[in-house]
């Protein structure tokens, strides 16, 4: 039970190829396990890059960047 509690805190990056299926069966896919998911993204995003005490255009560009990305995949659907 121990290695099953050890396993489930454990970050995607750090978990061996062979424990992949069981990390993955231990993960939260309910619509409130994603929401959550997404929150804890987005916090960790904007405590990482947009609400530091001196801030750069780090952030700011991924975001746009994204946004670009993004409206390209949009425009050329066809690709």
């Amino acid at each position: 039970l121990r290695a099953a509690v050890l396993l489930k805190d454990t970050k995607l990056l750090d978990v061996k190829l062979g424990q992949l299926p069981t990390w993955l069966a231990m993960r939260d896919f309910t619509p409130g396990g994603i929401v959550g998911a997404l929150r804890r993204g987005h916090d960790r995003y904007y405590n990482k890059y947009i609400n530091v005490k001196k801030g750069g255009l780090a952030g700011v560009s991924m975001v746009l960047a994204g946004y670009v990305l993004v409206s390209y995949i949009w425009s050329y659907s066809h690709l």
